[in-house]
């Protein structure tokens, strides 16, 4: 069981994620880009992309289902009071993938590879 706090943390968690209102719910974005909404205080839509959100809606239907707008797959909702937390993390983390720009997907892998191991300087001739 989640609280909207634990969905809330989760989804600020991801680097350069911020909070801003849409029409009268709080969202999460990356770039000025929705990547999550807490839909109310006991569920969260989240836009993880259709090759994330119909593998979940299939795997836990007792917690996410499809959300459609118009004809479009727009989201999976989250049923906070059954997720737990490495289900919505996992969901948050695809649908920031796909809305981050390029230059922060590219920090974010570069900061999270070891740097290389210092060499020694070889020696001339």
């Amino acid at each position: 069981m989640l609280t909207a706090d634990d969905a809330r943390e989760l989804a600020l968690a991801l680097p350069e994620a911020v909070e801003q209102g849409h029409h009268g719910r709080p969202s999460f974005r990356v770039a000025g880009r929705i990547l999550a909404t807490l839909w109310s205080e006991r569920a969260m839509n989240v836009m993880a992309g259709e090759e994330r959100i119909r593998p979940a809606a299939e795997d836990r239907p007792d917690v996410c289902r499809e959300i459609f707008w118009g004809e479009r797959l727009a989201a999976v909702q989250v049923d906070l009071d059954r997720a737990d937390p490495e289900l919505l993390e996992d969901l948050l983390d695809h649908a920031w993938r796909a809305k981050a720009p390029a230059r922060l997907l590219r920090e974010t892998l570069l900061g999270s590879a070891s740097p290389p191991e210092p060499t020694e300087p070889r020696a001339r001739r």
